[in-house]
């Protein structure tokens, strides 16, 4: 991490995210890219954003972007690091009006997720960390705040899950988890703040039976991995980012390293996927 210019990267993240907000909550042109999935000029303006600070920082380091993936396979095979974006997390969300919305920008090291930042351009706060690095919380003007997952729930269950995407599966895996859990509470939330709810310890488990791709999870991966936390594959494997054809993500659960309930979630959820 110490070869990374933090402060210049949070304000970077910050910059993005100043670049989306003149189109927040206005009238807004939405396309639809070839996987159905909504794209505005805020998408490609945050973009344009990381791109340009990313290049200015002079690392160079090569850029996979949620809206330029369009780099072939055999050039990324040749790839040793290389930073994954998704300039606007969460489009839906902004265009419904919610500030649910995020600006997530990760290193990838030999398909593992290093170091990741995610903001918040409503309020300007961020998010970051990696493994072996720690994770915090910074809001404008104030001093960064350490972060760490909570091992135990403190009074109910709290599960996070998304707002607009779900399936049968992960239908039946709240169900389950309902039976485990009397009390059991479910926080629906926009983007990758699902991560970020459990790094900061107001939440216990993220578990994700439907379809992402890896622009949507790297960077809070990151984040959480810092605060102690982990996202498992259902082989049990932590969740990872090699050069492919496709940028899908398997199925995964978010969850506290120590988290006692590790083994029986993933055995559910093998069982239901």
């Amino acid at each position: 991490m110490n070869e990374l210019p933090l402060q210049a990267l949070i304000e970077l993240v910050r910059a993005a995210g100043q670049a989306i907000l003149p189109y927040w909550r206005q009238p807004l042109e939405v396309s639809e890219k070839s996987d159905s999935s909504p794209v505005t000029a805020a998408d490609l303006a945050a973009h344009a954003c990381l791109r340009d600070g990313l290049q200015a920082l002079g690392l160079g380091i090569p850029l996979l972007s949620e809206e330029d993936a369009e780099i072939p396979l055999a050039e990324r095979l040749g790839w040793s690091r290389w930073w994954l974006v998704d300039p606007l997390d969460g489009t839906k969300e902004f265009i419904a009006g919610s500030d649910e919305f995020t600006v997530n920008l990760a290193l990838i090291e030999g398909g593992q997720v290093h170091f990741g930042l995610v903001g918040i351009p409503a309020s300007g706060r961020v998010y970051y960390g990696g493994a072996g690095f720690g994770a915090w919380r910074v809001d404008p003007g104030q001093a960064a705040q350490p972060l760490a997952v909570r091992d135990t729930p403190e009074e109910a269950f709290v599960l996070v899950a998304s707002r607009r995407h779900s399936s049968p599966a992960q239908e039946r895996l709240l169900a389950g988890l309902g039976q485990w859990f009397a009390d059991l509470q479910l926080t629906s939330v926009g983007s990758s703040l699902k991560f970020c709810l459990l790094a900061e310890g107001a939440a216990d488990c993220y578990p994700r039976l439907a379809p992402t791709s890896q622009w949507d999870t790297a960077a809070a991966q990151a984040v959480l991995e810092g605060a102690g936390g982990l996202v498992l594959d259902l082989h049990g494997e932590p969740l990872r980012y090699p050069p492919r054809a496709d940028f899908l993500n398997p199925h995964f659960l978010a969850l506290p390293q120590a988290a006692p309930w590790r083994s029986q979630l993933l055995q559910l959820a093998r069982s239901l996927d």
